[in-house]
């Protein structure tokens, strides 16, 4: 992954802090990825600003297999349109869910 930064945040600043975040709770917890850019920027901050750059930095780490990235408990592109996305840890099980 590079080190490239937007909105002032080095991308390896995203990757501890979801790292840390994930950490913070059970193995099949997910987390949102707002809750990253909250935790990176303030709640305060313009944390919404930094949520495309939360998304790719995520969908990078699932295509390396560090993470999994989950719309209503099915794998998806952290990049593709369509709602709603969790972040959860790469050991969580795949859900069974048809």
């Amino acid at each position: 992954m590079t080190e490239a930064k937007s909105h002032g945040l080095a991308n390896q600043d995203v990757v501890e802090t979801i790292d840390r975040l994930l950490r913070a709770r059970s193995a099949d917890a997910t987390i949102c990825p707002s809750e990253v850019a909250r935790a990176l920027v303030g709640e305060d901050g313009p944390w919404r600003a930094a949520m495309s750059q939360v998304r790719a930095v995520a969908a990078a780490m699932a295509q390396a297999g560090r993470l999994r990235v989950t719309r209503r408990g099915a794998d998806v592109d952290a990049m593709s349109p369509g709602g709603p996305i969790r972040l959860g840890s790469s050991r969580r099980p795949p859900s069974r869910e048809s």
